[in-house]
């Protein structure tokens, strides 16, 4: 049976690749060749041509692709009280080509919250579509994975808890202002879960002083904060991912060292989980998925153009069918196409194709 409300029985995660005349815009406001206003209005356009594009593949839920953005998490967590977002060393590599050297860091006390650019991009996707507007923010434990003590100054936290609770407060401001403003789907976008079933990470956040058996409970209670004032009617999703930068990755290991904190210590409603490729393992850590919550199986890869069959998908739900009922499964790509601007290595109409088999394949698994 296809669902009515979100998660949809096929899905996203939400960022798209970028048009060729949005890369052209932003190319030209970064030499300063065209006004901020300009951009905007160009963005405007081409959030309403994707959002068009959305819609006509199938999709139940709509978003701008992340169109305003030059990365999934900087560009939101930079704009919040108290946190400045620089260029500087990166601490976690890919595997292969690196992003831009954006770094995070906290400049005062958290907390505070006193509106945010992103409710507006909000905004207009809803004003543009019939469909469900979703919502994508970075997970607040993007503050703090890739850093840890060197982005919180002792003179601003001395006490680490401190910085969790003001955060997870933030998080709790910022996202009702998102349901003030409409918004019924809203998704976290969670790396630091999955990049904690990576050995070598594990031993990397060790090294620096970390404990990586305590860090899943912290960011799990500043998650719950994020979204503890939401109204009945919202859904609250979280994306878990092992990295996405032009098709690359950060991150390799199955789901197990974190799976039941995951599904029953974290509040979240629904899970956008990556399972295209053998990095995240086996699908038996869905075991501890209880009754009432979602799990959307990220079979499609979204880091190549190779058209997924669907033989193949149809038989890999229904090995996670064996950990988790059939009707607790949704179907989307593993990620987002464009973590950041520069988008994955495949065609746009490569891109389509993936989103509209995926809404054949859920109406031939669960019916139209």
């Amino acid at each position: 049976m296809q669902r009515a409300t979100p998660p949809f029985r096929a899905d996203h995660v939400g960022s798209l690749l970028r048009s060729a005349a949005l890369k052209e815009a932003r190319a030209k406001r970064e030499k300063n060749e065209i006004t901020a206003e300009q951009l905007k209005a160009t963005e405007d356009r081409e959030i309403a041509a994707l959002i068009k594009k959305q819609e006509a593949v199938g999709l139940k839920s709509i978003t701008d692709g992340e169109y305003r953005r030059a990365f999934w998490n900087y560009d939101f967590l930079g704009k919040l009280p108290g946190v400045e977002a620089y260029l500087g060393e990166r601490k976690i590599a890919f595997q292969g080509k690196q992003p831009k050297p954006m770094m995070l860091r906290v400049t005062g006390k958290l907390g505070a919250f006193a509106g945010h650019p992103m409710i507006e991009h909000f905004k207009y996707v809803q004003s543009q579509t019939g469909e469900t507007a979703k919502m994508t923010i970075p997970s607040p434990s993007s503050l703090h994975f890739r850093y840890g003590r060197s982005a919180v100054p002792e003179a601003i936290y001395p006490d680490m808890e401190e910085f969790y609770n003001d955060l997870g407060q933030s998080y709790r401001k910022a996202v009702r202002a998102f349901a003030d403003a409409g918004c019924r789907y809203i998704q976290l976008d969670e790396v630091n879960f999955t990049y904690l079933c990576d050995p070598k990470l594990r031993a990397q956040v060790t090294e620096r002083g970390d404990d990586p058996d305590k860090m899943p409970h912290d960011y799990a209670r500043m998650i719950n904060a994020a979204i503890s004032d939401v109204p009945a009617d919202m859904t609250t999703a979280m994306h878990l991912c092992r990295g996405n930068f032009q098709s690359t990755f950060v991150a390799s290991g199955g789901y197990e060292p974190v799976a039941e904190i995951l599904f029953n210590e974290v509040k979240i409603q629904a899970y956008f989980m990556e399972y295209d490729t053998d990095r995240a393992g086996g699908f038996e850590p869905l075991r501890f998925v209880p009754k009432g919550k979602t799990v959307v199986l990220g079979l499609v890869t979204s880091k190549s153009g190779t058209l997924e069959s669907k033989d193949a998908l149809k038989r890999r739900i229904d090995e996670a069918a064996k950990y988790v009922s059939l009707d607790q499964l949704c179907l989307s790509p593993q990620c987002g196409f464009a973590s950041t601007e520069e988008g994955n290595i495949l065609a746009e109409d490569e891109q389509w194709a993936k989103l509209r088999m995926i809404v054949e394949l859920s109406e031939e698994v669960w019916g139209k």
